[in-house]
C-alpha cells in the first residue's frame, strides 16, 4: 500500500512539476492560441458584493492567557488596497497573499538556492504592499521566508504569517516548535494541516496540538488544506473539534471553480475559502478566449483578470512568483472591478474537476517525515540599504536557468 501510494504521490509530483516550469524571464502571453469563447458586453455593475465577513462562532486565540499570549501584538491592516475578511473567530485577515513555494528547487541539494530566492519573493512582496504570505514546513523554504521578514523593514505584527504541518502528525508538537524556530517568530496567525494523510487518530492529536497553541496565543487561527479530497477527515475534524477551523485552502482557479467545496465550507461551516493554484497558468485558464477578452477590455493581463475574479467571488488567492514584476502585477488588481456579465462569463467557464490539475485521494499513509536543512544567510545590516534592483537581478539570473517565473503557490506536494 505504501509503495503504490509512494508512486501515486510521485507521479503526481512529477506532473505538476512539469507544469509549473517556464522557459524564459519574460511573460509568453502574446504568442498563445485563442479558443473560442463568449462574446462579453461589460454592462454595468448591478451589485458586487464586498462585504464577505464571517460571523464570530469560535473563541478568540489566547484564551488560556491573561494577555492574549504573544499573538496580542498582531496589528493587521489593509495595505495596497488589499481588503480584510473577518473570520468566525473574530480575527482580520488579509485577503490576498504571496505564496511561497518554488517545487522547482526544493531537492535536498537546493536548499541554499531555494531559500535565498524565497529571501527576495518575500522582501519584494512586502515592500509592494503584500501582508500575508502562505508557507509550509514541506516547502523548505521558512528559514528563506523568515529572513525575508526580518529585512523587509515591515513589522512583523503587521504580517500576515501562515505556514503548515505535515508528515508526521503525531510530531505535531515537535513540528510546531520547528516552524517557529525556522520563521524566527514567536506565534503565527495562520497554521494549517497540510494534508488529511495519516490516520484519523494522528490527524486529531495534530489538530489538538493546534488548539492547545491557539489557546496559548501562538497561533491565531487554525486551517486545513486539501479536506476536500478527503470527506472522512473533515467530517471527523468537524465533529470532535474544540475549536473549529478559521480557513479551508483548495485547489480553486476559472477552470476549476470548485463550487460544491465552496458550498461545503463556506456555506454551510461559514469557513474563509482560500485558494492555492489560483492562476492555473499552465493548464488552459491563461488561454481562454474568454478571459483574454474581458483582459483586453480593461487594459489588464489575463492573470490580473484571474485574480480580480477570485477577490469578487469572496476568495483569498495566495498566487507566487519569483519575478519582482510579476509579483507586483498580481497585486495591482484594486483599481478595477469586473461587470456582473464578466463574473458570469467568468462563471461559465468552469470545467468541474476536469479542470483542475491536482487530485489525489489521501488515506491513511503519510507523506513521510520532514528533514531539517541548513540555510547560510549571508545578509549584513550594511546591505540593507541595497536598491531592490540587486534582487530582481538576483532573481532574473535565475531564471536564465529556466526556473520558473511564475510560480503558483502551494501544489500541496
Amino acid at each position: 500500500m505504501k509503495t503504490t501510494c509512494l508512486s501515486k504521490l510521485m507521479a503526481a509530483s512529477a506532473l505538476l512539476l512539469g507544469m509549473l516550469v517556464l522557459p524564459s524571464c519574460g511573460d509568453s502571453e502574446s504568442n498563445i492560441a485563442e479558443e473560442p469563447g463568449t462574446e462579453i458586453d461589460g454592462g454595468e455593475n448591478d451589485t458586487i458584493a464586498s462585504n464577505f465577513d464571517h460571523e464570530v462562532t469560535q473563541p478568540a486565540p489566547g484564551g488560556d492567557t491573561s494577555d492574549g499570549g504573544p499573538q496580542a501584538v498582531s496589528h493587521i491592516t489593509s495595505v495596497a488596497g488589499v481588503p480584510l475578511v473577518r473570520l468566525n473567530n473574530g480575527i482580520m485577515m488579509p485577503r490576498f497573499g504571496l505564496g511561497t513555494q518554488v517545487q522547482s528547487m526544493e531537492g535536498a541539494s537546493q536548499r541554499q538556492e531555494l531559500n535565498e530566492t524565497v529571501r527576495g519573493m518575500v522582501i519584494s512582496a512586502l515592500q509592494s504592499g503584500y501582508r500575508h504570505l502562505d508557507d509550509a514546513m514541506f516547502y523548505y523554504n521558512e528559514r528563506g521566508v523568515g529572513w525575508g521578514i526580518r529585512e523587509s523593514g515591515v513589522p512583523r505584527e503587521e504580517i500576515w504569517l501562515t505556514s503548515k504541518i505535515s508528515g508526521n502528525l503525531a510530531d505535531a508538537q515537535n513540528a510546531f516548535e520547528g516552524m517557529l524556530q525556522r520563521l524566527q517568530v514567536d506565534y503565527i496567525d495562520l497554521v494549517y494541516i497540510h494534508h488529511p494523510a495519516g490516520t484519523l487518530e494522528d490527524i486529531l492529536s495534530c489538530w489538538r496540538v493546534m488548539e492547545k497553541e491557539y489557546k496559548a496565543g501562538r497561533i491565531r487561527a487554525l486551517g486545513i488544506s486539501n479536506f476536500d479530497n478527503r470527506m472522512e477527515a473533515f467530517n471527523y475534524i468537524m465533529q470532535n473539534a474544540e475549536i473549529k477551523p478559521q480557513v479551508a485552502q483548495i485547489e480553486c482557479h476559472p477552470l476549476a471553480q470548485r463550487k460544491e467545496a465552496r458550498q461545503l465550507y463556506a456555506d454551510n461551516y461559514d469557513i474563509q475559502v482560500e485558494c492555492w493554484y489560483p492562476l492555473n497558468h499552465n493548464r488552459g485558464d491563461v488561454d481562454n478566449a474568454t478571459l483574454r477578452q474581458i483582459a483586453a477590455a480593461h487594459g489588464k493581463s489575463v492573470y490580473q483578470i484571474i485574480l480580480r475574479w477570485h477577490m469578487q467571488e469572496g476568495l483569498c488567492p495566495v498566487p507566487g512568483s519569483t519575478n519582482p514584476d510579476h509579483i507586483l502585477e498580481n497585486i495591482s488588481i484594486f483599481d478595477f472591478e469586473l461587470s456582473d456579465k464578466e463574473m458570469a462569463a467568468i462563471r461559465a467557464i468552469d470545467l468541474g474537476d476536469a479542470g483542475r490539475s491536482f487530485n489525489i485521494s489521501y488515506g491513511d499513509w503519510s507523506f513521510g517525515n520532514f528533514q531539517d536543512y541548513t540555510y547560510d544567510h549571508t545578509y549584513t545590516p550594511a546591505a540593507s540599504n541595497e536598491s531592490n534592483y540587486s534582487q530582481k537581478e538576483m532573481v532574473c539570473e535565475l531564471h536564465k536557468r529556466n526556473l520558473r517565473v511564475r510560480s503558483d503557490s502551494n501544489s500541496s506536494l
